[in-house]
This record gives C-alpha cells, structure tokens and sequence, in this order.
C-alpha cells in the first residue's frame, strides 16, 4: 500500500511476447508481495491480460524484428510510441516498468520527459555482445534497471545507473510446467502426449519459428526442408509447435503443408509442458532456446534475417555464440544454424543426431543442466519475486521522498 492508503500503481510497459511472459510473472509476484494491493495499466499481450491488464492497444502491433524489416510499419510503431508516452504522463503512475523490446520501450522512455514517477527497465540490452556504448544512453533514461544474467550488472553500474540481478524467470516458468505435470500424473490427470492424443513410440519434435511473422515467413519453410530430410532418412515424428499469439493463426495455417501430424499449441501452460514432453526441438534463435534447455529438451538453434540486417550486426556483435545457453557455456552446445547456413541440407543431420543418438543427447541435456543454477534457479525467492521486490523498494523510496517534499 501506499502511504495514502491506496493500492499502488503500477505501468507495465512489454512490447513483445516474452516480455508479456515477464510481465505476467512480475505482475504475479507484485499481488503476492503486496497482498494485492497493486493495479496495474500500461501495454502487454494475452499473459498481462489474464493477470488484469487492459492494453492500450494490441502487442501485436510492435511484435517486427529487424533493421530494414520495421520500414513498412513505421508509422504504426510511431504512433503506438507516442500513445504510450501520452497515457503514462496524464496517467502519472506511481512507478513505471519497461520490459525488454528496446526498440519500443526506450523510444517511449525518451518521451517521458516532466514525469513524477521513477523509471524501470526490466531486462538489460546485450551490450556485452555488441553496441557498448547502450548502457550510458541507458543510464540517461532510467533510474534502476533489472537484469537477467548474472555478469551484466558491472556494465551498467560502471556507468552510474543502479543494477539487481533478479534471476531469469525461464528458470522458474519451467519449474512451476515441470511441477504442474508431475502433479498432474501423480493424481492421474493426462500427460501432455494423452491430453493431444499424440500417439506413443512417435518421437515428439518441437518446432519453434519465433515469435514475429517475418521470423515464421523466413523459418518455416527452412523448417518444413529439415522435416523432409528426415522423412527421407526413414524417421517419422510427430510435431509440437508451441507458439503465441501474435503469429498463432499464421502458424496454424502453414503446418497443414508440414509432411508430419502437427500440434499446435499458444496457452503459455501448454507451451511449456509441449517443450518438456519434446524428444528434440528446432528452434529460432531466442528466449525459447534459454526455455527448451532448461527443460532439459536438446535443440537445434536455427534463425535467419534480412541479409542486410545480418551484414549490419555482424558488423557490430562481439560474441561467437547467438544462442544464449552456448553463450553461458562459452561454447556450442546447442547446434547453430545461422543465415547462409540456415538451410535445410545442413540443419537435418544435426537435428537427426539428437533424435537417435543418447550420448549426443545427454550431452546437451547435462550442459544444459549447470546453466539453471547461473540463471538463479538454486534458491528461494525466485526470480519474479526478487524483481516485484526491487520494484517496490524503487517505488517505497520515491514515494517517501514525495511525502517528505514540503
């Protein structure tokens, strides 16, 4: 509660489906710590809904990744940018929370300008892989910042903006899929196979195109290359795809073409016991990969951008790996495909290693293993705990500070 005994206010601000995840997970744990004496406004997808969140607009509106591919909706992306703005400055929160999308949210942050209330963001941008020089415009905009990986706070606190390491929170998703199941079987509701009647002796492939339609344009027919290969190679599967809802229906539409029975999947419950229930999964480049390596499934690391993109950020980037469980274990344990290798003659005999041989299983699965416990899961509180935690000593600090202004 606030100190005029009203719940506090809270603006969430995500512009993309796994800042939506994290938004609900902080919104979660912001009820729990406060005895629910919080409300909330601001921007997120169906996760922030189903915790009590009336969007400004739809986040499908922001969901475009790449240099040349935001051209064509420039002028949507500007406008939602300035809404945001607008919303926050009359609504005047009590503390503000920009989640990941960097593109969006910093343009928003830059807008604020006479705001009252304190300014957070909630996942740090990768200047340890490329562009440096992020963490002090960072500093120019934020009052406290949240990050997810345990050697990022130096970056920025060297440049004066105040850091917590919170923990991912794919660590605790995952575990709470992982209890939900066991639960589930304990008291004799179906697994995930039965609940999908996914026919046993089938291995289960997960695929995962991303999270924005120009990622499944690009990757699904790759994907579909690699599914062929396979069937080429005598092997039959039965697809999962656990998507969301900014791409579900253009997913749905695309798997009928796919030369195995698929399932589709977007409830963020399912999503997360498909992964655990996977044999293997093919996977674009993201949160995802972080997901299906802690749920202990091995994968495949695949994703493709414009080409003038890529040229861009090859220029700029300054880590070997792409996916972020290789970049924790500072060498390839997941298979990575990227741009001219991302094709389909090069992806399947990785993806069919994992499919038939233990040992290269196992290997993945106990590298996999050791990267949890970097990522705060060998501890109490979790990781969305100790993000609503440091959200409200920011709060607690500022609102002491306005009641002791004369």
């Amino acid at each position: 509660m606030t100190g005029e005994n009203r719940p506090l206010r809270v603006a969430l601000i995500a512009g993309e489906p796994s800042g939506d995840a994290l938004g609900a997970g902080l919104m979660r744990a912001l009820r729990q710590e406060t005895g629910d004496a919080v409300v909330f406004s601001g921007v997120g997808g169906a996760e922030m809904a189903r915790q009590g969140l009336k969007s400004l607009f739809p986040i499908g509106d922001l969901a475009v990744m790449g240099l040349v591919e935001v051209l064509p909706r420039i002028r949507l992306l500007r406008r939602r940018i300035r809404e945001t703005a607008r919303a926050l400055l009359t609504d005047q929160p009590d503390i503000v929370v920009t989640i990941d999308s960097p593109g969006f949210t910093r343009r928003v942050a830059r807008l604020l300008t006479g705001r009252s209330f304190p300014l957070m963001h909630y996942v740090a941008p990768t200047v340890w892989a490329w562009r440096p020089g992020r963490a002090r415009r960072l500093a120019g905009l934020y009052d406290h910042l949240m990050v997810v990986l345990p050697f990022e706070p130096p970056y920025f606190e060297a440049v004066g903006l105040p850091t917590t390491f919170v923990g991912h929170p794919a660590v605790e998703t995952l575990a709470a899929a992982r209890r939900s199941e066991a639960e589930a079987s304990e008291a004799g509701r179906p697994p995930f196979r039965t609940r999908h009647a996914i026919p046993d002796g089938w291995p289960l492939l997960a695929l995962l195109p991303g999270s924005r339609q120009g990622e499944v344009r690009r990757l699904l027919p790759v994907f579909a290359g690699v599914l062929d290969r396979l069937r080429q190679n005598g092997l039959d599967v039965h697809l999962v795809i656990p998507t969301v809802e900014t791409v579900a229906d253009m997913v749905r539409q695309a798997v009928r073409s796919l030369p195995f029975p698929a399932t589709v999947v977007d409830v963020a419950e399912e999503r997360y016991a498909a992964m655990l229930a996977a044999d293997a999964a093919l996977a674009a480049s993201g949160t995802a990969t972080l997901e299906l390596g802690l749920a202990g499934t091995p994968t495949v690391l695949a994703y493709r951008v414009n080409p003038l993109t890529a040229a861009i950020v090859r220029r700029l980037l300054h880590t070997r790996f792409a996916g972020l469980v290789n970049i924790l274990c500072d060498r390839e344990v997941m298979p990575e495909f990227l741009q001219e290798n991302c094709r389909p003659e090069t992806i399947a005999p990785a993806l069919l290693r994992l499919l038939t041989d233990p040992a290269a299983r196992q290997v993945q699965i106990d590298a996999c293993a050791a990267v949890s416990a970097q990522l705060g899961g060998d501890g109490e509180p979790g990781p969305s705990i100790r993000a609503a935690r440091a959200v409200l000593a920011v709060a607690a600090k500022r609102l002491a500070s306005a009641a002791a202004a004369p």
